[in-house]
């Protein structure tokens, strides 16, 4: 019942955000298995719109912050101020009290500020003058970042970025899905449309049940054995973390929650390697000379690894 419930969402939010089935269900893999998801990407391209589509489908109660130089760490973690009517100092919660927090733009604010983001993102609370205070459960991040070079941004740091689950870019859609979306740009609005499928608590049990899934010994071996590849290639300047390692384990999990199996075969790894590395990777100065993109190092990796046979394949 739940797997049905999850495709439901799915399928609603397709109907809002055209022509990026694989972006949506990655969005929602990476829900399941409880992890941040950082966007590459460019203006308008409907980020803001599918982070509230998913609030509304999931019932999740959801902020926006859009990072700015001048946005400061209280912003998100919140601050005492004092009540004259009460003669004492009183919290004022930030905007990271909330299901899903839209972090637009985490690129462009300074670096002590997203540093308070991760923080919370890693512990799930946030300390205010001595006193720790616990986020809402669940509680996850969809971080947008624009394109490295652009005005007025700066490239987040490696232990930074390595704090998101998966990374990917929506991209711009395709014709006949631009075409939709302007024949209906005076029609009513498709957000509109959106119904309450699930609620945060059932999104609970789900990652519970996620992380329950079954892996073999040979496919955590595989598992290893990709990442360590990544640290070894030499068109790779740095390869992935410890922490890639169980990224890769949990969204594995979760593909295979997905397709409604007790557990992980090969091919969920295989199909989830790309998104949890390209933003832990980064390519050495000879493979920019030879004009390499992370992505085809990437799948040269996985084709090079032998994948373990097992009862049941994709």
């Amino acid at each position: 019942m739940s797997v049905k419930k999850v495709n439901d969402v799915i399928e609603q939010i397709n109907k809002i955000i055209l022509g990026k089935e694989k972006i949506v269900r990655e969005v929602m893999l990476a829900f399941l298995a409880n992890g941040h998801i950082l966007l590459e990407d460019i203006p308008g391209v409907g980020k803001t719109t599918m982070a509230l589509a998913f609030s509304k489908s999931m019932d999740l109660q959801y902020k926006r912050i859009q990072f700015t130089p001048d946005v400061l760490p209280s912003d998100l973690t919140g601050f005492s101020i004092y009540m004259r009517g009460e003669e004492q100092f009183v919290y004022q919660a930030g905007s990271v009290f909330c299901n899903l927090l839209l972090a637009d733009e985490i690129n462009r604010t300074s670096p002590k500020t997203q540093s308070a983001l991760l923080e919370v993102m890693e512990e799930r609370s946030v300390t205010v003058e001595g006193v720790t205070r616990e986020v809402p459960l669940p509680f996850l991040v969809i971080a947008t970042q624009n394109p490295f070079g652009s005005v007025g941004t700066q490239m987040l740091p490696e232990a930074q970025v390595d704090r998101f689950m998966v990374s990917m870019s929506v991209g711009y859609p395709d014709f006949e899905s631009e075409l939709a979306m302007a024949m209906e740009i005076e029609e009513k609005s498709r957000m509109d449309t959106l119904k309450k499928i699930m609620d945060a608590e059932t999104l609970l049990e789900i990652q519970r049940e996620t992380a329950g899934i079954y892996i073999h010994e040979s496919v955590y071996r595989y598992i290893v054995e990709l990442v360590r590849k990544t640290r070894q290639h030499e068109l790779l300047e740095r390869g992935g973390s410890p922490r890639a390692t169980i990224a890769l384990v949990k969204m594995a999990r979760a593909a295979a929650w997905m397709d409604g199996r007790s557990f992980v075969v090969p091919g969920d790894v295989e199909e989830q390697f790309p998104y949890i590395m390209k933003h832990r990777v980064s390519l050495s100065g000879s493979a920019r000379t030879q004009n390499r993109t992370k992505e085809s190092i990437l799948q040269e990796i996985s084709a090079s690894v032998r994948k373990p046979a097992l009862g049941a394949e994709k």
